[in-house]
Order: structure tokens, then C-alpha cells, then sequence
């Protein structure tokens, strides 16, 4: 059959189906979603097309190609004459984009726990199952973010609560290994623990003066030494004293507006050593296993070299 259209100027639906090289009921299909507009009825009721729908169609099935869902390809041929036709077509193809990464991710992690399974002995492999069944693909840091809103004081200033948010919760690796998933899944585990109720490092701020308790100075003061500390934690330089330590004990000082003195030091290195908490300890150790730690040492990293900064100094 040529491409031009019946005598009448219209093509029935199986002439239109074998242009657009497509089946009958694949237009049927469409025509029933009111997507391919009917020029006509035949003098027995069948469906008449003019010629402009071909291209119409061809752009469905492209369309559809690209799984696009339907709404979205009604949406783009209802703008197809309108000046947002190219906005909708881009703001489709841009969320399809985003959607077929959000699957591609899960495939790399589905792939890699797989492997971690297969490559494992029969007697890790229940407990690894358990772990990794826990976490949804692709895997969100959602239950880390609540771990640490759990355990940080209430009512710190939302800027603040941001920032330490953003350090303390290691993204997981777009394509991970085996080993990786691992230490998600692990990292997850300790932040879904039940035993999070017991950890209260708010203690270090119960232990304050009645009125004299600042935990956003602390954790302000902590955050800036932390910073001024990263360089040497990153070069593996041992602790020693300077201005990461003095901000790090100014801060907190100023927690119990208090001043920086030597009997301060020798208290706070007593105090800090009883607030430890092995969930807290653990997380910091699976996360300095993430990648994202290779390029900026963990809170953790930072927190023992000023702790042991400090002990060594009054030692």
C-alpha cells in the first residue's frame, strides 16, 4: 500500500495500523484512550482517519517506546500544538530519566547483595539475608536521619540540625560491592536498634548548671572544631594539641559557660570517657567504611582524635 490515503482522503484503521506499521488493535487501543481523534464513521460504522493522524501515531508509539506512561503522552499531544509542547516533551523525558535511575540503582544493589549471598559461607548466609532484607532497594537514608534526630538534643536551630544531619549520615555508593552493601545493611541495623532508646548523650548537657545549658553552642563549637581538626585526621597525623583542641574544649565550656582551664580539661576528659555508647561507636566505625569517608573523615574519626587530643594532654 503507498503512503497517500484512500479516495476519500481518510484510511480505515487497518490501512492506518499497516502505515504506521503497527497492529489493528494497537490503534483501537489508542483510539478507545481518545488519543487518535477519528476524522469520520464509514457508512457501516467503522472508524475513518485522516491522514494527520499517521504522524500522531508515530509519535504515541515513540513515545511508548520510551515507556513513557499514558497521562504523560496524552499530556505532550495535548500541548502538541501549543507553545509548552517542548517544555512537557523535556519535563517527561527529564522524569522517565530519573525513574530509570532510581531502577538502575536497585538493579546494582539487587546485583550486589545477590553476589554477597553467593559468595558467602551457608552459615552467614541467614544473617545475611536478615540484614539485608531490611533494607528497601534502591536504599534511602531515612532511618540513619532518624537515628540522629533521636539521639541529638531537641530544639537545636534547624540550620545547625542540617548540617550535622548532612555529616553524620553517609550516602550509600550508586554502584556498590558486595562488601558495601554489607556495611549499609549493617549501618542500618544499628540505627533501627531498639537499644537507640537507651542512648542519651544528652546526659553531657543534664550535667550542666541549672540555666547554664547551651547544647547549640556545643554542637556549633564542635562541628567548627571538627572542621579545623579534618586535615590532620585525614593525614593520619597523631593527636596533639592546638586549635582544633582548644575550640573543641571552648565549645564545650561554653556549653556550661564556664571558662578553659586546666582543671576544666582534666574534668572533661574524665566525663567525655563515660559518655561513650557502643551503637555509637559502631555506627561510626561502619560508616568510616563507606566511601564517602575516603574523601571527609566521619564525625566519629574527628570526635576520637580531639578526645584523644585532649586525654593525651592531661595525661
Amino acid at each position: 500500500m503507498s503512503g497517500s490515503a484512500s479516495p476519500d482522503g481518510r484510511w480505515s484503521i487497518g490501512e492506518l495500523a499497516e502505515q504506521a506499521g503497527v497492529t489493528v488493535k494497537t490503534v483501537r487501543f489508542y483510539s478507545d484512550r481518545g488519543l487518535l481523534p477519528e476524522a469520520a464513521r464509514s457508512a457501516g460504522g467503522h472508524r475513518r482517519y485522516g491522514p494527520e493522524v499517521l504522524d500522531r501515531l508515530r509519535l504515541i508509539r515513540s513515545l511508548r517506546t520510551l515507556d513513557l506512561p499514558l497521562p504523560q503522552v496524552d499530556r505532550i499531544l495535548a500541548q502538541e500544538d501549543a507553545a509548552g509542547a517542548t517544555d512537557a516533551l523535556e519535563g517527561a523525558v527529564a522524569g522517565q530519566l530519573r525513574a530509570l535511575g532510581t531502577q538502575l540503582s536497585a538493579l546494582r544493589w539487587r546485583e550486589a547483595a545477590l553476589r554477597l549471598l553467593h559468595d558467602c559461607t551457608p552459615e552467614e548466609r541467614a544473617d545475611r539475608l536478615r540484614l539485608i532484607g531490611a533494607v528497601t532497594l534502591p536504599p534511602t537514608t531515612d532511618a540513619l536521619a532518624r537515628f540522629w534526630r533521636r539521639v541529638l538534643p531537641a530544639r537545636l536551630p534547624a540550620r545547625l540540625l542540617s548540617t550535622l544531619l548532612e555529616a553524620a549520615v553517609p550516602q550509600p555508593p550508586a554502584d556498590p560491592t558486595p562488601s558495601q552493601v554489607l556495611t549499609f545493611a549493617r549501618l542500618h541495623a544499628v540505627a533501627t536498634d531498639p537499644r537507640v532508646r537507651d542512648i542519651d548523650i544528652r546526659r553531657l548537657a543534664a550535667r550542666t548548671s541549672d540555666g547554664a545549658c547551651r547544647p547549640a553552642v556545643l554542637y556549633e563549637g564542635l562541628v567548627e572544631a571538627c572542621a579545623l581538626a579534618s586535615a590532620d585526621v585525614r593525614a593520619q597525623r597523631p593527636p596533639h594539641a592546638g586549635e582544633a583542641l582548644d575550640c573543641f574544649v571552648g565549645a564545650h565550656a561554653g556549653l556550661r559557660d564556664t571558662r578553659d582551664t586546666p582543671a576544666f580539661r582534666r574534668r572533661l576528659s574524665a566525663q567525655l570517657g563515660l559518655l561513650a555508647h557502643p551503637l555509637i561507636d559502631r555506627y561510626w566505625h561502619l560508616a568510616g567504611e563507606l566511601p564517602s569517608a575516603a574523601q571527609q573523615p566521619t564525625i566519629g574519626a574527628m570526635d576520637d582524635w580531639l578526645r584523644a587530643a585532649l586525654d593525651a594532654q592531661v595525661a
